[in-house]
């Protein structure tokens, strides 16, 4: 190649990554003027922040004991969403543990590990968390023996408590060796004394609530996070909860429940069917992966309602029902809207 070429080669490459980058510039910038013109100038982080602060300040006042755990978005943890920025103090005093989904297995597929950067991005943060005095609950996704046994022995080292599910959608009680996942009769009086926890939310594999109900009874888990309601879509009783938080042996377990606070379900006894047609103000889209659940503006007062602060709540159910504490999913909704595209 002569020099001339060369120059004109260089200059055609220079021009064509220059016009790349702002063509890249244009479009962020077009996504966040169409954002601001929807919802102004929000920060979806601190919405959902003061969301979780909100609902946790009202489940206090009723039972200063009940737990509150959010699962994913770890980001909220700390002010700017990294793990070296300032910890979001407020926040971290309001919440009583942390869940995080794939951390060393199941991030891209089930069974295979997590990228190491990955892994290491969410552990960071999650120990921004843990510092601050509070639980971490680790579900990991793999079937085979000695992924099993890798994953709860990370988690281990790390101080965090893991439940490694053999199948992604939560059917079952995985047949796990006692010696592995560190059961025993011991009673649980907090969330920091727990060394294991069993995640089962759905029950298509149960005909009754009894069954389930039973086959629970006669683990040794120290805490369990389940559903409140049974697939006929009544919930359990009072009388059912406080029985499963007795072990076999007579030692005390901590009962969580499950409730998404960052998308509405079709299936849950508040939906109202004229939604659909009469969208609240709230109402986003339907998860094209989830059907049957919907995107919330989650800032909303109207869905804030749905979720807490009256008779007919989805927390003040579950508080009146017993349970020790709240599992709270869609937490990383934030994520929906910082990336916002009609």
């Amino acid at each position: 190649m002569n020099k001339m070429s060369f120059i004109k080669l260089f200059l055609f490459l220079f021009f064509l990554n220059t016009g790349c980058e702002n063509t890249n510039d244009i479009n962020t910038t077009e996504i966040e003027q169409k954002k601001n013109s929807i919802f102004g100038n929000r920060d979806f982080k601190e919405d959902m922040r003061s969301f979780v602060i909100g609902l946790s300040e009202h489940a206090k006042g009723i039972n200063p004991e009940f737990a509150i755990i959010p699962q994913n978005g770890i980001e909220l943890v700390t002010k700017t969403g990294t793990a070296d920025g300032a910890p979001s103090k407020k926040y971290l005093e309001a919440i009583d543990g942390n869940g995080q989904e794939n951390l060393f297995y199941g991030y891209k597929r089930d069974n295979v590990a997590t990228k190491e950067e990955i892994t290491d991005y969410n552990i960071n943060l999650l120990k921004v968390s843990q510092n601050a005095g509070n639980s971490i609950f680790v579900i990991d996704y793999c079937s085979s023996k000695d992924k099993i046994e890798d994953a709860y022995q990370k988690n281990y080292d790390l101080g965090f408590i893991p439940f490694v599910a053999t199948k992604r959608d939560l059917t079952l009680i995985p047949p796990v060796p006692h010696t592995t996942n560190k059961l025993s009769n011991k009673s649980i009086a907090s969330l920091e004394d727990a060394d294991n926890f069993l995640f089962i939310l759905n029950y298509e594999d149960y005909d009754t609530k009894n069954e389930l109900i039973s086959e629970i009874d006669n683990s040794n888990y120290d805490v369990v996070f389940l559903d409140m309601f049974f697939n006929d879509g009544t919930p359990f009783s009072k009388l059912s909860i406080e029985e499963l938080k007795t072990k076999p042996d007579g030692g005390r377990r901590q009962v969580i429940c499950y409730m998404s606070i960052g998308e509405a379900e079709d299936y849950r006894y508040y939906w109202d069917t004229s939604w659909k047609k009469n969208k609240p103000i709230w109402l986003d889209k339907e998860n094209k992966n989830w059907k049957g659940n919907f995107k919330v503006r989650y800032w909303e007062k109207e869905w804030q309602n749905v979720i807490f602060g009256n008779d007919e709540a989805y927390l003040d159910k579950i508080l009146s029902t017993g349970f020790d504490g709240v599992y709270l999913d869609i937490i990383d909704a934030f994520e929906y809207f910082e990336n916002y595209d009609e």
